[in-house]
């Protein structure tokens, strides 16, 4: 494996893990203990109201310098190579794979993976079209304030209708210190303009709670959102992860980096042993695993969730808590549960018809 820094080094992200990676994780062995957050409940607030939703053990926020470097230790010690402070250079392709450049060494490979995320190097190189779902995000780490939600309850707060996205708090963990992290999450489509400013929405949110963004470290990142039918693999090259592309909708993507790992490790192994190197089915491998049929499903909701029928979908999400408990569930890999999820899908089927054949009035909660 190549890493191009140096661990511990620094990872921009709020750090959510939705308790079904640590599941998945384990089914392995391999268990990341590093300074947590748990949480055991998610907020959701919007123009029409807030509704909190609680369910035990749904996951943590962890940092990701700290999680990141546990992760590779583990790696490491299970007798795998990490070749730190060594970026990906030029690579040529050979007649049995590959040869990769990096500043220390020149390296042949069978097989390249493309994990380096939503700025891939591979996936520049070898071509690959841009996706049609970019997100912009940027975070700071504060002191708690009054008004602030209990310490295991993480906060999505849809409130801005002009804001395809979000703004969000989550409890941390920084060198010891009970802190929040605080952020904007703006998704948008590929070549179009920002419809709002991610650091100004920052300050008015954190100027109603007391605080000013000059005080802070400001930290930005971007993200990739999956795409069904983008092509994520070539002759002997694998794209996975925030390279291949996670949800566009929440930005989720700790977790499915997980699943994507899980997903990669199976087939890879399978197709080094019967010598089927060119990858064709690789994109139809991923559509058919668990992670695939998330992301296609929340690729699916964009439009949904962030389109002319928001405001339907919000009042969707008050109505029936049941949406928000089964989607808990899931995030903390746990069964969604019978009754809550057929209430949820009539709910759904119910709003959806109001949405497309007449007005739905408006309740505030």
């Amino acid at each position: 494996m190549l890493e191009k820094a140096t661990y511990p080094r620094e990872k921009f992200c709020a750090g959510g893990v939705g308790a079904r990676a640590d599941k998945l994780l384990k089914t392995i062995g391999v268990v990341v203990d590093v300074p947590s957050v748990e949480f055991h409940g998610i907020a959701f607030r919007c123009q029409y109201g807030e509704l909190v939703g609680r369910e035990a053990d749904i996951g943590r926020v962890v940092r990701r310098k700290q999680f990141d470097h546990e992760l590779a230790r583990q790696a490491q010690a299970r007798g795998i190579q990490i070749l730190e402070n060594a970026p990906l250079g030029e690579f040529w392709r050979a007649h049995d794979g590959f040869e990769l450049e990096t500043p220390g060494e020149r390296i042949k490979a069978r097989v390249l993976v493309g994990a380096d995320g939503v700025g891939s190097v591979v996936r520049k190189r070898l071509g690959f079209i841009s996706t049609r779902y970019l997100a912009q995000a940027l975070e700071l780490d504060t002191e708690h304030v009054e008004g602030d939600l209990p310490r295991d309850v993480i906060l999505f707060d849809f409130t801005r209708s002009d804001l395809p996205g979000y703004y969000w708090d989550f409890p941390t963990l920084v060198d010891g210190r009970e802190m929040m992290c605080r952020g904007v999450y703006l998704l948008k489509r590929d070549g179009e303009p920002s419809p709002v400013n991610i650091q100004a929405v920052l300050a008015e949110e954190l100027s109603a709670r007391g605080l000013q963004l000059k005080d802070y470290r400001q930290k930005r990142f971007a993200e990739r959102g999956f795409e069904p039918h983008r092509p994520i693999s070539a002759e002997r090259v694998l794209l996975v992860g925030e390279a291949a592309g996670i949800d566009p909708v929440s930005g989720e993507g700790i977790a499915q980096a997980i699943q994507y790992g899980a997903t990669a490790g199976r087939y890879l192994a399978g197709r080094l042993a019967d010598g089927k190197l060119g990858f064709e089915d690789w994109p139809m491998a991923v559509r058919r695993a668990a992670v695939g049929l998330d992301l296609r499903a929340r690729t699916a909701g964009v439009d949904l969730f962030y389109g002319p029928r928001r405001a339907a979908i919000e009042r969707y999400v008050l109505r029936y808590p049941e949406f928000l408990q089964v989607g808990m569930r899931y995030f903390g890999g746990k069964p969604w549960g019978t009754q809550a999820a057929l209430r949820a899908a009539r709910g759904a089927l119910w709003h959806t018809t109001k949405a497309v054949f007449g007005g739905t009035r408006v309740e505030r909660t």
